[in-house]
């Protein structure tokens, strides 16, 4: 199964959803933010390199972390060094290696988005409760149903309840995530929130989440 994670906007935390997700659905972690990446850093080759031509997809991987994690360089030169193309096949390849994905896609409607979510069998949309974040959200949702990449969950960040209308917006389940230190620890110090705060309210949510992933993809 290959999962993109997806929000119209940044800044709505998106890659902290992406990163626990795959924790909780011991799944590799594919920061495919191009430009802007935001997962932990890694040593040895990373998505630039893969899309460059310069490294395979699955040996690229590094598992020495809490979280499988495909890493992506910081660089310009890594960036423009880019063929977006090729990411749909690197996603394909490490998704038959190791059976799940979570994919960090970049925030917006751009083509490198596109592609993921055309690689993608579902996608999760991130936003928080501000109406502006919420149109952007909605924008992705309609790029997913053009690529046929089902809605899975929203997920409502920075927020204790998700009110009856987001999920009538939306037409899918929304999972809220309440706002937490715990999870800015965690993300701090690039471990999953479990592993630092166990019985924390937003380790609930994101186990309640991958467990809802898993029974919308399996149906």
């Amino acid at each position: 199964m290959i999962l993109a994670v997806v929000g119209g906007k940044g800044g709505v935390g998106k890659t902290t959803v992406a990163y626990n997700l795959a924790a909780e659905l011991d799944a590799v972690a594919v920061d495919a933010d191009l430009g802007m990446a935001d997962l932990p850093e890694r040593r040895g080759p990373d998505l630039h390199d893969v899309l460059a031509g310069r490294a395979a997809a699955v040996e690229a991987v590094d598992e020495s972390g809490p979280v499988d994690l495909l890493p992506c360089g910081r660089t310009l030169a890594g960036t423009r060094a880019c063929d977006v193309r090729e990411l749909s096949d690197a996603l394909t390849a490490v998704d038959t290696h190791y059976d799940s994905v979570v994919v960090d896609c970049p925030a917006g409607l751009g083509t490198d988005a596109g592609v993921a979510l055309l690689a993608a069998d579902a996608c999760v949309v991130v936003t928080t409760p501000d109406r502006v974040a919420v149109r952007d959200a909605l924008r992705s949702r309609e790029l997913a149903r053009e690529l046929d990449a089902g809605l899975s969950r929203v997920v409502l960040n920075v927020a204790d309840e998700a009110p009856e209308d987001t999920r009538a917006a939306f037409g899918a389940p929304v999972v809220a995530v309440p706002d937490s230190r715990a999870v800015a620890r965690a993300m701090a110090h690039g471990r999953p929130v479990r592993m630092l705060a166990p019985d924390a309210p937003a380790t609930e949510r994101f186990a309640a989440l991958a467990a809802g992933v898993q029974r919308s993809t399996r149906s």
